[in-house]
């Protein structure tokens, strides 16, 4: 049986664009909200009774939150920046056939 002729083989059009992963946005943003809980809680007079690791660790949890929240949100609007910069191409599906096996490999 043969392919050739098909719906598939026709060209269609596709957008191109670059995609930024949030997931990377997010783990920064933690890491800076972090670090920006620290400075700021080392800045301050720590309380004697509750001592300085546990008042940084509070306030760690701030910086964990607002520092997800902000890297997402960078995120985001970067990714509605590249989506406007998106292009349009023409792609063609290439099928490959005869008798080599199915991972592209040549047949021996």
């Amino acid at each position: 049986m043969s392919e050739t002729g098909t719906e598939g083989d026709e060209p269609q059009r596709a957008r191109i664009r670059r995609a930024p992963k949030l997931g990377v946005f997010i783990g920064v943003g933690i890491v800076l909200g972090v670090l920006a809980s620290l400075i700021l809680t080392s800045t301050q007079k720590a309380d004697p009774q509750v001592g300085f690791a546990a008042t940084a660790g509070y306030f760690a949890l701030y910086g964990i939150a607002v520092g997800a929240l902000v890297g997402a949100l960078v995120g985001v609007i970067l990714d509605a920046v590249l989506r406007r910069r998106s292009r349009e191409a023409v792609v063609a599906r290439d099928r490959m056939g005869g008798d080599g096996p199915s991972d592209g490999t040549p047949a021996a």
